[in-house]
């Protein structure tokens, strides 16, 4: 039986898609050692993206960590809730909105971002270091560029 060949949509589209999908696999292979690692202290991801940007940024709504963490209303809510129930977090009303919180990192939160966050930075660190310094610039700089551009 004859291999039949992979169907062109043109060099530069399939270009476009290989591409893309070497993006995806490198990204979850990183995703999936940074989940490996965090579960190891008893972390989500998407609980270390919270209070993450919350150690770094300081207090926020719940808007703006959902747009900062790449999640969905509907995640951010379940995950919030269990970080306030493990008490990492606590929240107070918006004096601004009464509809809205403001979410806060506790003690307790800040104690677990400072034991885990130095290992996940030297982890992302030795995910790159197959790349030299100027070859990580010229993939940040053409990332930046696409996610600009769309």
């Amino acid at each position: 039986m004859k291999n039949k060949s992979l169907k062109s949509y043109g060099s530069r589209t399939d270009k476009s898609m290989k591409t893309v999908v070497r993006l995806e696999k490198a990204n979850l292979k990183i995703t999936n050692l940074t989940i490996n690692y965090l579960s190891k202290h008893n972390l989500t991801f998407n609980q270390f993206k919270v209070l993450e940007v919350l150690y770094h940024l300081g207090d926020l709504n719940i808007g703006s960590i959902t747009k900062l963490t790449m999640s969905t209303p509907g995640n951010i809510t379940v995950v919030v809730k269990n970080l306030k129930r493990d008490e990492w977090i606590t929240s107070i009303k918006d004096p601004n909105d009464s509809r809205a919180s403001i979410l806060s990192i506790t003690q307790k939160g800040k104690d677990i971002i400072e034991q885990v966050f130095p290992t996940h930075a030297k982890n992302l660190h030795k995910a790159m270091e197959v790349l030299s310094d100027e070859e990580l610039d010229t993939l940040y700089d053409l990332l930046n560029k696409v996610y600009k551009a769309n």
